[in-house]
């Protein structure tokens, strides 16, 4: 290690001793015969002072020092003098006076102070988003977005749940928002689609046994962006062979409750309040009511259950699956598939937080006739059906067993722990509301040998068009 200790460990226990501290120059002052700077790392800031006669090269070099160098230095730990003893810092008590210095790597002037409090447009933030995640406020996201999922799996890992990863290169099945589309170099004219979410893959892991699956996944969805979406985005994907609602509900509130003890030090009362979907739109107009206000409290979660399994599009007159099509109908509406589909209500159930839908989820259907029943009344037809979801029809063949799930979209819960109003917060590099990675300068044009690998080709707008 190049280094002995953090820069957010020593303390008076540490008084006398010689260590090496390496990490980012935030602040430098010259007072003359004394030169002060503020080291900086990931755990804290330490402050270390330069003395001619202590060490020469070292004061030397301390004088062309910058904001935002990175070194390395060594020294004796001492008691800060009276008066400047700072007690706002873990390291606040003590200071090293250094006795030799190593710049390991200088850096240009950064567009903006490397501090909290700063007034930084988000474009800028986004485009030297390596400096911005230097920042305490932001990079404190990052630790308790770490701290959640840590404790997510060791939640699941004591319960018999096996971690399991799905393919990120897969089949478009659209339905709901747009896929994004991979061409195939190997098989020309097909493409692949990135997930929107594991929903198939995590139903079949349920006809292979797996019975008690998790992934903290990625998911993609072509739509258009605002404060709560990204085009990528994080969710805890569960699954479960042989359990109904209450299975369900019981487990994600004790791993909510366990989650956010352990992340935040929140406390909340389980079971969570539950409301049908009618009782929610006549009270609130809303199917995510934000009942902070019914509760008393500043986490107010809500099971939103009994919604309809088909909503109706005028446009294209036909009916269309409230949630998707593999969630089960209500035991008691299945006999009113044919004649009357509007009635029918859902064994689904969305959760909810301060207002937020943080969670969507269901019982789904394992029966293969059920499964294209439902595919008909929404207009997919058999042969359709087979071309789209064909390798799962056959695998409710082989002894499907009932099962359920749930996703949790972490982005959303993880800004509403952190009080942020964007999930852009709370994403390493994050797009900007158009799309566009302002760090990398995705999404780009690419070179002509590439289209032609690909058997692909840009058509060009025409001239006076948009």
């Amino acid at each position: 290690m190049l280094r002995t200790h953090t820069c957010g460990e020593l303390n008076e226990k540490d008084i006398g001793k010689e260590v090496t501290l390496c990490g980012w120059v935030a602040s430098r002052r010259d007072h003359g015969k004394l030169i002060f700077i503020d080291l900086r790392d990931r755990y804290g800031l330490t402050q270390a002072v330069f003395i001619p006669k202590e060490s020469a090269g070292s004061y030397k070099l301390a004088q062309d020092l910058r904001s935002e160098y990175v070194v390395k230095l060594s020294g004796q730990v001492n008691k800060r003098p009276q008066g400047t003893i700072n007690p706002k810092l873990p390291t606040g008590t003590v200071e090293i006076l250094v006795k030799d210095m190593e710049i390991l790597n200088s850096s240009l002037t950064p567009p903006f102070e490397v501090t909290d409090g700063q007034d930084i447009s988000e474009d800028t933030r986004l485009k030297y988003r390596y400096l911005d995640l230097r920042r305490k406020k932001v990079f404190d996201n990052f630790v308790l977005r770490h701290t959640l999922y840590k404790s997510i799996r060791g939640f699941l890992n004591a319960r018999d749940f096996i971690e399991c990863e799905t393919p990120i290169l897969t089949k478009s099945t659209p339905e709901g928002a747009r896929d994004y589309l991979v061409p195939s170099r190997l098989n020309p004219g097909n493409f692949y689609a990135l997930p929107q979410s594991p929903q198939l893959f995590k139903q079949i892991l349920m006809v292979a046994g797996i019975e008690r699956y998790y992934q903290i996944a990625k998911c993609f969805r072509d739509e258009d962006l605002r404060a709560d979406r990204q085009p990528e985005f994080t969710q805890l994907d569960l699954e479960m062979s042989f359990v109904d609602e209450e299975d369900i509900f019981s487990l994600m509130e004790r791993l909510i409750q366990t989650a956010l003890k352990e992340t935040k030090g929140i406390e909340i009362k389980i079971p969570f309040p539950r409301m049908p979907y009618a009782e929610a739109q006549s009270k609130y107009k809303s199917d995510k009511p934000d009942l902070r206000k019914e509760l008393g409290t500043e986490m107010a979660f809500l099971w939103v259950v009994d919604f309809p399994l088909f909503k109706y599009n005028g446009e294209e007159k036909r009916w269309e699956s409230e949630h998707h099509p593999f969630t089960a109908p209500c035991e008691a509406g299945i006999k009113d598939l044919e004649d009357d589909p509007g009635k029918i209500k859902s064994r689904s159930y969305d959760l909810v937080l301060n207002g937020n839908e943080i969670g969507s989820g269901s019982i789904r259907i394992h029966n293969q006739q059920l499964q294209e029943k439902i595919f008909n009344l929404i207009g997919i037809n058999q042969e359709e059906a087979r071309k789209r979801f064909g390798f799962l029809l056959e695998a409710f063949q082989y002894g499907a067993p009932p099962h359920a799930g749930i996703a949790i979209g972490l982005d959303r819960l993880l800004a509403i722990l952190a009080q942020e109003a964007s999930i852009r917060e709370m994403i390493a590099f994050p797009k900007t509301s158009a799309g566009f990675c302002l760090l990398s300068g995705a999404p780009s044009e690419v070179d002509e040998k590439q289209l032609k690998e690909l058997n692909l080709a840009v058509k060009k707008k025409e001239e006076g068009k948009k």
